[in-house]
């Protein structure tokens, strides 16, 4: 079980890479950190530090979780550290910047995540989401969806894609007004390694997708 850190450890917790997680501080601190559950130290040179998935918890303590669930037309909450976040679609104030900008950032994300991919899985493959994208649901989903260049829903509705919690457990709901950019959506998932099935609400007679990570 992880132990709470000190709060010389947490600010090293807190400077985290956004996107990989990897720490920075003394052999010393990082071994502390080790030591309590919070930090890993790779096995292949340079052996850098990275949070576990109880770092990450601890990094991102008293920020709404992904479980919660949403309904269609609501925004998820924003990211509580102030680092990047992927768009969910629905925002009132989208999060990062716009242009050629958020293109790198986005994209940068998108490498980050597929290398925390490499380094977490036992066999160091990248073709399936890790521990930490299968703990924050939405996150995960949506960078995928805009790391492949999808729209995003703005806060007036719309096209564009918004990505919600479920009362499901590992699985979010991907909505998208537009019949074939929802399953253009579904293809992208797919090939960021989830399951993905497209299913019609009983009320509104609407197609979403529900999709869960896949874990072999």
């Amino acid at each position: 079980m992880a132990l709470s850190p000190t709060a010389a450890q947490r600010r090293i917790i807190d400077a985290a890479d956004p996107a990989t997680g990897r720490l920075r501080g003394t052999p010393a601190q990082l071994a502390a950190l080790v030591k309590r559950g919070l930090a890993f130290r790779h096995p292949r040179p340079p052996h850098d530090h990275f949070l576990t998935p109880a770092g990450h918890r601890t990094r991102e303590a008293g920020s709404e979780p992904d479980g919660v669930t949403a309904a269609p037309g609501t925004s998820a909450p924003p990211d509580a550290a102030g680092v990047f976040a992927a768009r969910v679609g629905g925002e009132e104030t989208a999060p990062g910047g716009t242009g050629t900008a958020r293109l790198r950032e986005v994209r940068g994300a998108w490498q980050g995540l597929l290398e925390l991919r490499r380094m977490t899985h036992p066999d160091g493959s990248t073709d399936r989401p890790c521990a930490w994208e299968r703990s924050h649901l939405v996150r995960a989903a949506a960078l995928a969806l805009e790391a492949a260049g999808h729209r995003p829903a703005g806060p007036d509705g719309g096209d564009g894609y918004r990505v919600r919690a479920t009362p499901q457990p590992e699985a979010v709901a991907v909505y998208e007004p537009d019949g074939a950019a929802l399953r253009g959506c579904a293809e992208t998932l797919e090939r960021a390694g989830w399951h993905v099935g497209e299913h019609t609400e009983p009320r509104t007679r609407a197609r979403y997708l529900l999709a869960s990570p896949r874990k072999v």
